[in-house]
């Protein structure tokens, strides 16, 4: 198959996206307007007969005093990744990317490479032996996603580390989903530990109410989130920057961005943001408040967005990233030992990926990230 990629319109790019059953909500157009700190552009893959068979966004940043920049892709592009000519899908990019000044290209191919099932985790974090999820025998393991790795190695594309640079907007390697294809909401109950059905019943009990918020209800949610980060130890993001989210992103689908809070005795206690594209719906933030915990009202709130995303019709409901630790003593355990909770599993991606146009400026990249 001959391919060529071309600069196209946003509403291309998102008809494109609405023929697929899901893609990366970092590779809507409307993204571009969330990180309007980076130039954007949106690129088209045609076969032969024109038909558009792949796109991407590509967020542009450019590198102080030089008028180069990091070209990327996160969670994306969206191409056929299992394509057994993958270098004539990435070559041409590579090509389009270095025209339009990029130094240096990084991506996040949206390849499954293993999943661990909760029965999986919870026996490695029984283990004294094992640290790291990478340290548990897979529930289920992709061979593709492996020549995959290969392939781009082959090519010249270097694996970035866990982490590595991307001026802080790298995409988690490791996320936790709970599939909701072909199960039962009964099912799905069902799947979760005694401890969160018994949380679960315990806000519904205590008279804790999870409702949908609007755009006027972002400042209770900052609110929130700003306690959350004072006491998880973390920089928060403006205001601002959620409701540009919302406008952003609800202009493109009014279904995309979802804001909600539980409340008890009148009380926002908890509130959390979902995001959906095609059949994927993620929780993307969270926050909650210090006190009254014991009403649970997180557990409430999850069970609402999950239901939700469920009715909307969602085969995946994505808790988005975790670390791979599996030690408890690692500040990062609560992550996955909360989320484990929800019977779901969880999903190693290849991760990011990214090849230097100009060594010399990667180089320099790297060393600028290192410091900052």
């Amino acid at each position: 198959m001959s391919l060529s990629l071309r600069t196209i319109s946003r509403e291309q790019h998102l008809g494109y996206l609405q023929s697929l059953p899901s893609a990366s909500h970092c590779q809507v157009p409307a993204w571009a307007d969330v990180k309007n700190e980076w130039r954007s552009e949106n690129l088209g893959w045609f076969n032969e007969s024109e038909e558009l068979v792949g796109a991407a966004l590509v967020l542009y940043r450019q590198l102080p005093k030089v008028k180069r920049y990091l070209a990327y892709l996160p969670e994306g592009p969206v191409i056929n990744w299992y394509a057994p000519n993958l270098e004539e899908w990435l070559q041409p990019m590579l090509a389009h990317l270095k025209q339009q000044g990029a130094f240096t290209v990084k991506m996040g191919p949206p390849v499954v490479i293993r999943r661990w099932n909760s029965a999986a985790i919870k026996a490695g974090i029984q283990d004294p032996d094992v640290k790291r999820l990478r340290d548990v025998e897979a529930s289920v393991i992709e061979p593709r996603a492996f020549e995959v790795s290969d392939k781009l190695r082959r090519m010249g594309w270097q694996q970035a580390e866990d982490g590595g640079a991307g001026f802080g907007d790298v995409q988690p390697r490791y996320v936790f989903q709970v599939p909701l294809a072909n199960r039962s909401l009964d099912d799905v109950l069902k799947g979760f530990n005694q401890l969160w059905r018994r949380n679960i019943k315990k806000a519904e009990k205590a008279g804790v109410e999870v409702v949908q918020g609007g755009y006027d209800d972002l400042p209770t949610w900052q609110h929130l989130y700003e306690i959350t980060a004072e006491r998880d130890k973390f920089r928060p993001r403006p205001l601002s920057y959620f409701q540009r989210q919302w406008t952003a992103l609800n202009s493109e689908d009014p279904n995309r961005m979802r804001l909600y809070i539980a409340t008890h005795e009148g009380e926002p206690l908890a509130a959390a943001t979902m995001l959906t594209v095609g059949q994927h719906v993620w929780y993307s933030y969270g926050a909650s408040a210090n006190h009254k915990r014991e009403v649970r009202p997180s557990n409430a709130m999850q069970w609402r967005m999950l239901r939700d995303a469920y009715a909307l019709g969602a085969s995946v409901y994505d808790l988005r990233g975790i670390s791979d630790t599996l030690d408890e003593n690692d500040h990062l355990f609560g992550l996955i030992q909360f989320k484990v909770g929800t019977g779901g599993e969880a999903v190693e991606y290849v991760g990011e990926w990214d090849f230097p146009l100009n060594k010399v400026l990667h180089k320099a990249l790297d060393i600028y990230m290192s410091r900052r």
